[in-house]
């Protein structure tokens, strides 16, 4: 048995990629379903000038979950002015004014989600993500490519160009200028690293076998990977980004590792290990080199994402369906909460709010709300092609 991420290199491995992905996006309607018990402050928007302002407002603040668009008669905070000169919202005694300096529509949805996520902060008192860009592989026929999107689905842009046989997976974001995803070429994975505003992929590791799985600790300072060679099998590993010096960390011969994430203080590091002969989540001290297995229900737990509030999402496949759930990751199984219905869940990543996740069903990206009597799943936009493995900046 192998991990989620070694499988997905395998088919990478035997498929013929088509030319490069063209595709276009268009955001879906928002349909605003609630559970009941969730508490949304109402708001309007009477802005003039570009649509695109407001679209990408009223989206972007729904998606939050703390805000309800309104009439302006029953709206608790109003926003009115113009993009190009003064936007104004205004309500519960506090008051948010800037000077609009949008000169098209991709830079009036852009101070949108400045807004928006200014909005959060001061009226949610929660942290805002509409400014942070998920990065995606679209698999569109046979080609597969690296794209990136914002929440509200606007500004997709397709950043590589990988062609027949270089198809690329899981993207982790280095930083907010650059991505590391695993690409297939020279007959193995590699790791490469590319700008998230465009340009050509650079080899960032290839050590032979499998190299996968590359993302960066809190600091900055180095990298969880999965090497297969010298060890004859994927181990988790460290390498340090200014040195590049690698520490092995796991030594299981007989099992494989993948997908690891780090902790919220860089001190640890979740992992998924088929050592137990079924897919589980094992937590190990990137210092001490102390492990343990922090699930033990359902027969497939993989793609787990350690958020910013120290709880780790993942999927679970409970008869024959998966699930996501969030864990504690010092009470493992104990605390272990589902926060979707059964069905194709998969890749769940953190918003930086510490409450939304986004994840990947039947090839769509949905924002799964995993606070109680949340929102229920929406599903975010439409590319032409199905959308896999998102990772969200934050």
């Amino acid at each position: 048995m192998k991990t989620k991420g070694i499988r997905t290199m395998k088919k990478i491995a035997t498929a013929a990629l088509a030319a490069a992905l063209a595709f276009a996006a268009r955001s879906e309607t928002v349909v605003d379903v609630q559970r009941a018990g969730a508490e949304k402050t109402l708001f309007s928007v009477d802005v003039q000038g570009s649509p695109a302002f407001k679209s990408s407002l009223v989206k972007n603040l729904v998606l939050s979950g703390a805000f309800r668009l309104s009439a302006p008669e029953t709206a608790s905070i109003k926003v009115t002015g113009a993009t190009g000169a003064v936007v104004t919202a205004e309500g519960r005694g506090k008051k948010l004014s800037f000077q609009s300096k949008a000169a098209d529509d991709k830079s009036a949805r852009m101070e949108a989600r400045m807004l928006a996520d200014k909005m959060c902060e001061t009226y949610a008192k929660q942290k805002g993500f509409a400014c942070d860009m998920i990065a995606f592989v679209c698999k569109n026929g046979r080609s597969e490519e690296l794209c990136t999107a914002y929440p509200d689905g606007a500004d997709v842009r397709q950043l590589t160009q990988e062609g027949e046989g270089r198809a690329c997976v899981g993207p982790r974001w280095k930083n907010k200028g650059a991505i590391f995803f695993t690409g297939y070429r020279n007959g193995a994975p590699q790791v490469f690293e590319i700008p998230a505003a465009g340009g050509a992929p650079r080899l960032a590791w290839g050590f032979g076998g499998l190299t996968t799985g590359a993302t960066v600790s809190p600091d900055g300072a180095r990298a969880a990977i999965i090497i297969s060679k010298p060890f004859g099998n994927p181990e988790l590993c460290t390498i340090d980004l200014a040195g590049g010096t690698w520490n092995r960390l796991t030594t299981t011969r007989a099992a494989n590792e993948g997908q690891p994430s780090w902790s919220p203080d860089g001190s640890k590091i979740v992992y998924v290990s088929d050592e137990s002969r079924r897919q589980h989540l094992y937590i190990i001290d990137a210092a001490t080199k102390a492990k343990r297995r922090i699930t033990s229900s359902g027969t497939q737990n993989v793609d787990p994402d350690w958020g910013p509030d120290g709880s780790i999402a993942y999927t679970t496949k409970r008869a024959g369906q998966s699930q996501i759930a969030v864990v504690g990751p010092a009470d493992g199984d104990k605390s272990a909460r589902l926060v979707t219905q059964p069905g194709a869940w998969e890749h769940p990543t953190w918003t930086r709010d510490g409450r939304h996740l986004i994840a990947e069903r039947d090839g769509a990206l949905f924002l799964v709300d995993t606070a109680e009597q949340g929102d229920e799943p929406r599903r975010l936009f439409t590319v032409k092609g199905r959308c896999i493995t998102p990772a969200i900046s934050r």
